[in-house]
């Protein structure tokens, strides 16, 4: 989970700039920039971990946090829901069920368990088909990563189970790629790019330079890339958490000392 966030956090000063889509490479710095912060993927993503951790109704665990943290760049639709009375889902393939995703894939012991709870976190929002095949391939790409599968099988699970096209390459795809905040336009490319990386630094490196919704691209090649490197780096663990306020750490803390402490 901390590896999402890291993504977001370092993201988060690309998303919307003319000049980054202009620009677009790997190596830029700092890797912290100053205005970083967090955004609505690390809210929403330890929203979704204190559900898991003390159950209720994921619906207002949601609004919530939204409430408690309104400005941190949501979407619209989302936006409308979490502030409304309606607690039905709206039927969006956004990035919002992918990018919240990530403590599922730790929280339980089996695909068929991870699947099912990516699913069930999704719907309550993200009921449209692509919503929830995004979420579920987020999720099921950490789960393999953090018990022992290799990318090639990784890559070979997610495009036949998802139709997701994962035979490309960042580099390929960087200067014809467009910003695209719905599953089936970001969740491959992030997922690729979490695949194609050296290390964690690399895989978020990678989905930053592509440009288009670079905090949520990040924060998923990171949740991917903490579980296929075993762990976050500590230089980069020690800036995200900076970032953070003591509310969303204590969850953290709680989330990794439940679930983590025992996992690769």
């Amino acid at each position: 989970m901390l590896g999402a966030i890291a993504g977001d956090i370092i993201g988060s000063v690309y998303e919307g700039r003319k000049q980054w889509m202009l620009e677009r490479h790997t190596d830029f710095e700092p890797l912290f920039a100053r205005k970083a912060r967090f955004t609505d993927d690390t809210v929403l993503t330890v929203a979704v971990a204190d559900y898991l951790l003390n159950g209720g109704n994921l619906v207002k665990t949601l609004k919530s946090y939204t409430q408690t943290y309104p400005r941190a760049g949501y979407g619209k639709a989302y936006l409308e829901w979490a502030f409304g009375e309606d607690e039905l889902p709206y039927n969006s393939f956004g990035n919002g069920s992918a990018m919240r995703v990530s403590p599922v894939a730790w929280a339980y012991s089996s695909l068929d368990e991870v699947l099912h709870y990516a699913r069930e976190t999704a719907a309550v929002t993200h009921n449209h088909p692509e919503g929830i095949k995004g979420a579920q391939a987020v999720a099921a790409s950490i789960f393999l990563a953090r018990t022992g599968s290799t990318k090639q099988e990784i890559a070979h699970f997610i495009s036949g189970r998802f139709n997701y096209h994962l035979d490309d390459t960042i580099e390929r795809i960087r200067w014809t790629y467009t910003f695209d905040s719905s599953c089936q336009g970001s969740v491959p490319q992030a997922i690729l790019a979490a695949l194609e990386s050296t290390d964690f630094e690399n895989a978020v490196r990678l989905a930053v330079s592509l440009g288009g919704d670079c905090d949520t691209l990040a924060s998923i090649a990171g949740a991917i890339a903490e579980a296929l490197y075993h762990g976050v780096p500590a230089t980069i663990a020690t800036q995200a958490l900076a970032h953070l306020d003591d509310d969303l750490t204590h969850v953290l803390d709680s989330f990794n000392a439940t679930y983590l402490q025992n996992r690769n």
